[in-house]
Order: C-alpha cells, then sequence, then structure tokens
C-alpha cells in the first residue's frame, strides 16, 4: 500500500459565512425592533403627558439636531463659563410675546433656551407690591400658571411653597421666580399652602398638602419643594426633574455657598411624583427641621433611589433676611402617622383636603 493510499481521507471544513450572515441578520433584526420599541415608548410618553402635538412635531423631537459647541445642556456646561457678567432676572424678557398660532402649529422649545444667562443679579425693588409682581409678569395666567407662547416645551413644573405668613418674603420670591422660570421656557404654576393656624410651622405637612392639591389640577411630572426665603442666582439650575430626586440649594449665602453640614437636605427640594410616591411623601411629625433631614435621607435610602445635586456654581441662593419659622418650637403634641394621611385625620387644627380653601390670585394659587 502506497502512502497516498494509506492516507484517512479529509474532509474540508464547513464554510462560516452562512453563519455569520445569519447571526449578523438576527442581530439587525433585534437592533430593529429596540428601536420601534423606543419610538412606541417615546409615543406613549408625549400622549401621557398631554403633549397634544402634530405628528411632524414629534418628528422633530426624534431628529431634533444635536447641539453645536457651546450649546450644550446647562448642567454639562464647563465651570468656566460661569464667570459670565451677572444680569437682572428681567433682562431680555420683553422679547417673548405670542406668535400668533394654534398650541398644536407651535414649534418645539430649543433644547436650551436662549435667555438662559448664567449668574443673576438679586434686585428687589424697594416697598414691593403685588401689583408690582403682577405688572412685571403680564403672561402669567390666573392662578400663577405660565406657558411659553411662542414655542410648544416638554417641561411641565409645579412648585410648591410651604408658607406661614411672610408677607414680603412672599412677594419678593414670586417677584424673583416668575421670571426666573419663564428664561427657562417650562410651563410652570406656583402653588403656595399657607397654614392658618398658630400652631408651631409644619414643613413636611404643607408640602404633602401642596403636592396633591397641584396634581389634582395638572399631571406634573416634575415638583419643586420651595422655601419661601430662598432665591436662585443662577438660571442654569434648571427647574426641571432628573431621574433621581434632587436637593437643589446647594450653596446658599448665608453659608457661605457650601453645604451647612453633611446630609443637609433643606431649602429646595425636587422629585417627579414617582419618587415622592416611592418615599411616602414628606414627614408630618415634625415641627422643626433639626430632624427633618434624616428623616428625609432614610427614606431615600430604603426607596434604593440616589439624590441628586446641581453643581455648586449653578445651585446657588440667596436667603432673605428674617426669621425662618421652622426653628419655632414643636408644640406639646405629635402625631405619628404616615404622610398625607395625617394631612385629613390626625392634626387636631386640621383643614381637610375636601374642605380647603383656594384663591387663585394672578402670580400664585393660595391655599
Amino acid at each position: 500500500m502506497s502512502w497516498a493510499e494509506g492516507r484517512r481521507p479529509t474532509t474540508e471544513p464547513p464554510s462560516t459565512t452562512p453563519i455569520l450572515n445569519t447571526h449578523m441578520e438576527q442581530q439587525r433584526g433585534l437592533l430593529l425592533l429596540f428601536l420601534g420599541v423606543q419610538l412606541l415608548l417615546m409615543g406613549a410618553f408625549l400622549y401621557q403627558n398631554r403633549h397634544r402635538h402634530s405628528f411632524t412635531s414629534f418628528l422633530r423631537v426624534l431628529i431634533q439636531d444635536r447641539p453645536t459647541v457651546g450649546e450644550e445642556l446647562p448642567f454639562l456646561v464647563s465651570v468656566s463659563a460661569a464667570q459670565t457678567s451677572s444680569q437682572d432676572v428681567y433682562t431680555n424678557l420683553s422679547q417673548i410675546h405670542p406668535v400668533g398660532v394654534s398650541e398644536e402649529d407651535l414649534p418645539s422649545c430649543p433644547l436650551i433656551s436662549p435667555y438662559i444667562n448664567g449668574p443673576l443679579k438679586v434686585m428687589i425693588p424697594e416697598n414691593l407690591t403685588m401689583e408690582q409682581v403682577v405688572e412685571k409678569n403680564p403672561l402669567v395666567e390666573l392662578g400663577g400658571q405660565y406657558r411659553p407662547p411662542d414655542c410648544w416645551t416638554r417641561h411641565h413644573t409645579a412648585v410648591v411653597v410651604p408658607y406661614y405668613g411672610q408677607v414680603q418674603h412672599l412677594q419678593h420670591l414670586l417677584f424673583h421666580l416668575h421670571p426666573f422660570l419663564q428664561r427657562q421656557q417650562l410651563h410652570y404654576a406656583i402653588y403656595v399652602v399657607n397654614q392658618v393656624h398658630t400652631t408651631a410651622f409644619n414643613r413636611g405637612k404643607l408640602r404633602n398638602v401642596g403636592f396633591w392639591e397641584a396634581m389634582q389640577e395638572e399631571e406634573w411630572d416634575c415638583v419643586f419643594f420651595h422655601d419661601v426665603n430662598l432665591l436662585p442666582e443662577d438660571d442654569r439650575n434648571l427647574y426641571i426633574c432628573d431621574i433621581f430626586p434632587a436637593h437643589v440649594s446647594v450653596a446658599i449665602d448665608k453659608f457661605n455657598y457650601k453645604l451647612p453640614y453633611h446630609g443637609y437636605l433643606g431649602g429646595v427640594f425636587a422629585l417627579r411624583p414617582t419618587h415622592y410616591l416611592r418615599i411616602n411623601g414628606f414627614p408630618n411629625s415634625y415641627w422643626y427641621w433639626d430632624h427633618e433631614d434624616h428623616d428625609i435621607a432614610a427614606r431615600l435610602q430604603l426607596s434604593g433611589m440616589l439624590l441628586s445635586r446641581p453643581h455648586l456654581l449653578f445651585g446657588r441662593y440667596h436667603m432673605l433676611e428674617g426669621q425662618d419659622p421652622s426653628h419655632q418650637q414643636s408644640p406639646q403634641r405629635h402625631c405619628w402617622h404616615r404622610p398625607v394621611r395625617m394631612v385629613e385625620q390626625c392634626s387636631p387644627n386640621r383643614i381637610p383636603c375636601n374642605q380647603m380653601q383656594h384663591e387663585k390670585n394672578k402670580v400664585h394659587v393660595y391655599g
């Protein structure tokens, strides 16, 4: 037997090209399926949030050009941009005016509002009156609600302000906060929740009442809980919600523009409605704020959510002078109930939710 005859016959390995082609086609199909699901989810999101816009506007959202250099999102702007000169909060707002088309035909608001500048001067007129606040904000509707008249916005924010009779503080806040929010091209409304009884100040309870009252009026996708004595100093501090709860007032002038202590969560706090439900609202049992921060931090930890904060250069606030009612002493009686429920059942001096009085002012809802 020759060597050639005794050699074991061999077979050529099968070609892998058809297998690779099949695998690539499967991946391409999965990618197209994924993109289709994303389109359906985005469409459902727009419909759920009552963005009754035309199909062309929906496509405009999908194919919107990426921002050019220097137009990055405000919370991604380089720190060096914070050195721009300060402006009055009403600067350039006179350029905003209705364009004479229906809401469905409005163009989408730009990704970055053209009115955002950065640092703002806190300039409050002497002997300010509520009539002056109304005069300076002619586009604000009854009840303190505003929509950009010249573009369609995708951000809808309610601002809840616990209130305990600080008339001057409230006037200063409304004078400054309305144009601040208009600069960001938001759809917003300001809800002032008044504690009418003479018991000590209970910020958590007022926040809970304000949240539920606001959500009954509109399907807000973001709620800012705002102390009446804090005025924002930089309009890049966007009043929109992130995927996480946010403590926004991280740099207050009274505390030398830094957190007064680790774990401080006072001042301005932002939640999506889903966030609010996951932490079970705010504590009703604190009649002073010394331990309220620890309670909120514990709720966040139990919910498994992280906490978001803006850059120290953006989350800057001026604190108005005067006594903070949250520092008053606690009354002897305490009620240890779940948040929101206590508003209806626990407080001996309560106003049940179905009996709350509402007054729609030109620049805010007063309840």
